[in-house]
C-alpha cells in the first residue's frame, strides 16, 4: 500500500515524537551528568532490518541518525516480547564504537509481529579500565579499555540479566552510576515501544511498514536533489590530528570526494595506518559507516536544513576505509580515543566540500573539544567519578554569519554542565569558565570564540582526564581569506613557578591546591578579515570578544577612546596587501610540516605502509618519520629519498 505525501509526513512526525519521548525520558532519569547535562547519547527507532527512520529532533548527540543496527540485530534470531538486549563491544558488529558507549535494543512487537526496534546508547563516565574515565590515547588495546559486554539479553522473559549487572559492578569505578544510567536507557526503550506500538495501532500493520520505507526513500530523494547541485570532480583534503600516540607523529586523515551526478563515494586512502594509540576508529569497513558519514550529513543538513536524518540520508554515498588503516583497524586495536579521529573525518569532509563549494561552506572546526572529568573523593570518603563539561572552541566562520561561540561544529551538540551542578557533585572550585578573548580566528565573518574553564582541586590523588585534547600545534583552517584559528592549551598550575604545559596530554594526576586551566581550539574564519565591516570589529572591541590590538593587526580597523578612527582605518585598508586569496588558509605550522610531508611524499609511505603486515605498519610509519628527519641536507629527488629509505628499512627488519 502506498501512503500518500500528506500522512507520510504525518507518521515521520509521530515517529520522531517517540524518539524525542525516549531521549527526554533517558535525559530525565540518568544519574551521570555527562547525560542529563552534556547528552551524549542517542536515541532512534529503527527498521526491522535495522535502518535508523526517527530520531530526536532536539536531544542527545546527531552523530548516529544514519546508524545501521543489522549487524548487532542478526545476532539473535529468538526475539520474544519484552526482550531487551545490550553490548558495549566495538568489535561485535561494530555499531557500539567504544566501550563507554553502551548500546540497547529492544524488539516492537503488534499483533505478534515485530515492527520495528527501539535502540539506543549513553556514553558512560567510566566503565573501568587502565585510566579514570577508561579513555587514553596511551592505551594501545582494547583489554585496557574497561569491561565489554558481548550481545547478550539483558532482559529476558519479564526478568533481569542479573549477572550482567554483577559484571558492570565488579568492574567500573562508581558501579551506582553506572547501574542507574543503564535503568534509565531500559526506561526509555520502554517508552519508545509504547509509543510506537500506538502509531502502528493508529496506521495498520502493512501501512506502517510500507511508510516507513518511503520515509527512507524520501530522505534519499532529497539527498540526490542536493548532490546533484555540486560540481563533478575529485577533490582531495587532508588534515591531521597532533599525535598518533603520545609524543608521537601527527596522525593523517586523508580522503578524496569524487562527485558523480547524484552520487558521492568518500575514499580514505591515504590515511594513516592502525595505530598503537586509542585513535582508531572501528568500522569494520562498512561503507556507511556512521562514524565516517558524519561530517556529510553536516554538509547536507548545512546545504538544506530540511531534510529528513535517518539511514536513507547516506544511501547516495559510500565510503572507501582501507583495511589496518585508523579509520579501519583490526582487533586488538585500541578505540576508545575514536571520537578525535571521528571529528578528523568530519573536518576533512568539510575541507574537500569546501574545495567543491568555497562560497557555501564554512571554515573548519576546532577538531579538538576536551571533555573533561575527575575522579576524586568527598571529605567522607566517598568515592567521586564525575564529567565536568567539553571545553572546546566556537564554530568556523561561515559565508553569511560569525561562527557560534564557545561551543560549535562538529561537536557543537555537546551542552556544558552548569558549574553549579559541577561543584555540588564533585569537590572542586571553579575560578574561571567562559570564553576566551581574542580566540575566534579573524574573518569577514570570524571563528566563534574559545571557551576557558580554570578550577582547583581540593582532594589529594585526584585525577583529571581531559578526552580528546588536539590542535595544540597544527590549528584549524580559515576558507576564502579567513585566518586559521588558535592553537588550545593546557596548564596545570598556570603562572605560578611550577607551572606546567601539558600540551595533549589526557590524564593529569593532582593534589589539593593544585590549579587545573584549559582553553579550546580555536576555529577557522571565512574571508578577508579587511573586508569586516568596522562597526562590526568595533562591536567585538566593545563585548570583550576581540582586544584594540587586533582590531587594528588583524583587522586594520583603529580604534581610540572606544571609537572608531576612521581616517587611520581607511589609510590601514588601503595599504597594499596579497590579492591571491586561497580557498583554504592553513596555519604556518601545517606549511612548515607539509614543506617537508608532501602529498608526494605521503603517497608514497602510504603505498610502503599498505605493502606491510597490519602489525607492522604503525611502527614502520615512525621509522620512516625518524629516517626523513634526517634528510635536510639530500637533495634527490623525493622518489629516490624515499625508495632507499624504504629499501634500508626493508632490510633492518627483514620484511
Amino acid at each position: 500500500m502506498t501512503i500518500d505525501r500528506r500522512n507520510l509526513k504525518v507518521l515521520a512526525n509521530f515517529c520522531s515524537a517517540a524518539a524525542d519521548a525516549m531521549a527526554f525520558t533517558l535525559m530525565r532519569t540518568a544519574h551521570s551528568a555527562f547525560v542529563k547535562e552534556t547528552e551524549d547519547f542517542s536515541c532512534q527507532v529503527v527498521t526491522r532490518e535495522g535502518l535508523a527512520f526517527a530520531n530526536p529532533r532536539q536531544f542527545g548527540a546527531p552523530w548516529y541518525s544514519g546508524i545501521d543496527y543489522a549487524p548487532l540485530l542478526e545476532m539473535f534470531d529468538d526475539y520474544q516480547d519484552g526482550d531487551i538486549c545490550i553490548t558495549n563491544d566495538p568489535y561485535s558488529g561494530f555499531v557500539a564504537t567504544h566501550s563507554p558507549d553502551i548500546h540497547i535494543w529492544k524488539a516492537v512487537f503488534f499483533e505478534g509481529k515485530i515492527a520495528c526496534f527501539v535502540v539506543g546508547h549513553i556514553h558512560n563516565t567510566d566503565v573501568g579500565g587502565a585510566v579514570p574515565a577508561s579513555l587514553s590515547r596511551s592505551l594501545g588495546e582494547i583489554e585496557q579499555e574497561g569491561v565489554r559486554i558481548p550481545p547478550v539479553k539483558l532482559v529476558e522473559g519479564g526478568r533481569l540479566n542479573e549477572f550482567v549487572l554483577q559484571m558492570i559492578r565488579a568492574n567500573v569505578r562508581l558501579p551506582e552510576q553506572n547501574i542507574g544510567d543503564l535503568h534509565a536507557q531500559i526506561a526509555s526503550v520502554n517508552i519508545g515501544e509504547r509509543k510506537m506500538q500506538e502509531i502502528v495501532q493508529r496506521f495498520g500493520f502493512d501501512t506502517f511498514v510500507e511508510g516507513v520505507n518511503q520515509i527512507l526513500d524520501y530522505a534519499e530523494a532529497q539527498v540526490r536533489q542536493i548532490l546533484i547541485k555540486v560540481p563533478d570532480g575529485d577533490y582531495f583534503f587532508a588534515d591531521y590530528a597532533d599525535e598518533d600516540s603520545v609524543n608521537g607523529k601527527p596522525c593523517r586523515i586523508a580522503l578524496t570526494l569524487k562527485v558523480r551526478g547524484d552520487g558521492v563515494v568518500l575514499d580514505y586512502t591515504g590515511s594513516d595506518p592502525q595505530l598503537g594509540s586509542s585513535l582508531n576508529m572501528p568500522t569494520g569497513g562498512r561503507e556507511r559507516h556512521p562514524l565516517v558519514m558524519v561530517g556529510l550529513t553536516y554538509v547536507l543538513f548545512t546545504l538544506d536544513n530540511s531534510l529528513l536524518l535517518n539511514a536513507g540520508t547516506l544511501r547516495p554515498a559510500r565510503a572507501v576505509l582501507p583495511e589496518g588503516s585508523v579509520v579501519n583497524c583490526d582487533r586488538p586495536a585500541a578505540v576508545g580515543m575514536r571520537s578525535l579521529t571521528c571529528a578528523m573525518t568530519q573536518i576533512v569532509t568539510l575541507g574537500a566540500f569546501a574545495m567543491a563549494l568555497p562560497d557555501l561552506m564554512p571554515a573548519a572546526s576546532p577538531g579538538g573539544n576536551a571533555i573533561m572529568n575527575v575522579k576524586t573523593t568527598a571529605r567522607n570518603g566517598r568515592p567521586i567519578m564525575a564529567s565536568i563539561g567539553p571545553v572546546g572552541g566556537g564554530g568556523g566562520g561561515t559565508p553569511f554569519c560569525d561562527g557560534s561561540d564557545g561551543a560549535g561544529g562538529a561537536t557543537g551538540f555537546l551542552r556544558n554542565t552548569p558549574i553549579e551542578i559541577s561543584e555540588a557533585e564533585v569537590p572542586i572550585r571553579f575560578l574561571r569558565y567562559g570564553l576566551e578573548p581574542d580566540t575566534g580566528a579573524p574573518g569577514r565573518y570570524r571563528g566563534g570564540l574559545s571557551a576557558i574553564m580554570e578550577f582547583e582541586i581540593s582532594a589529594p590523588e585526584t585525577v583529571v582526564t581531559a578526552r580528546n585534547r588536539n590542535r595544540s600545534i597544527m590549528p584549524g583552517w580559515g576558507v576564502n581569506g579567513g585566518r586559521p584559528g588558535i592553537v588550545s592549551q593546557f596548564f596545570k598550575n598556570p603562572g605560578l613557578n611550577v607551572e606546567i604545559s601539558l600540551g595533549n596530554t589526557d590524564v593529569v594526576h593532582c593534589g589539593p591546591g593544585d590549579v587545573i586551566r584549559v582553553i579550546g581550539p580555536g576555529a577557522g574564519g571565512y574571508g578577508d578579515p579587511f573586508t569586516r565591516k568596522p562597526d562590526a570589529v568595533l562591536a567585538d572591541v566593545r563585548s570583550g570578544a576581540v582586544s584594540t590590538d587586533s582590531a587594528k593587526r588583524d583587522y586594520g580597523v583603529v580604534i581610540r577612546d572606544g571609537k572608531i578612527d576612521e581616517p587611520a582605518t581607511a589609510a590601514m585598508r588601503a595599504e597594499p596587501r596579497d590579492a591571491n586569496v586561497a580557498t583554504i588558509t592553513h596555519g604556518i605550522e601545517r606549511q612548515a610540516y607539509e614543506a617537508v610531508w608532501s602529498p608526494e611524499r605521503y603517497d608514497l609511505l602510504t603505498a610502503f605502509l599498505a605493502a606491510a603486515p597490519v602489525g607492522w605498519r604503525f611502527f614502520l610509519k615512525h621509522r620512516v618519520f625518524d629516517a626523513v628527519e634526517k634528510l635536510s641536507e639530500d637533495t634527490r629527488p623525493v622518489r629516490e629519498q624515499m625508495s632507499t629509505l624504504f629499501s634500508q628499512i626493508s632490510t633492518r627488519y627483514g620484511l
